[in-house]
């Protein structure tokens, strides 16, 4: 198992909307991001400077590859990219963080 954290940029004022958004995440997301091995996933906000961190544990950090191909994966990003910043394919900009201490 693979921990797997990221940072993305949230549009200023749109922390509630984005939780929302997460608190009726669809379910046929919620099962895709299971099935590619997805679980204790979790998003934080820092709202001085609306930045998003996320973290998961990822059976197979290879399997997170094929997410982009996902029609569901597609429309969500659509669904979001009014809110955060994005790429032209809608794929919300995400850059990768290192580890650099884990206490268990």
């Amino acid at each position: 198992m693979a921990r797997v954290a990221f940072k993305m940029k949230l549009h200023e004022g749109k922390a509630a909307e984005y939780k929302a958004r997460h608190d009726a995440i669809w379910p046929e997301l919620s099962s895709l991001l299971k099935d590619v091995g997805v679980s204790n996933y979790s998003i934080f906000l820092d709202e001085d400077t609306h930045l998003l961190f996320g973290v998961m544990d990822v059976e197979d950090e290879q399997a997170l590859d094929h997410l982009p191909d996902s029609p569901i994966m597609k429309k969500w990003w659509f669904y979001m990219a009014d809110i955060m910043d994005t790429n032209p394919d809608h794929s919300p900009v995400s850059m990768p963080l290192k580890e650099v201490f884990f206490l268990s």
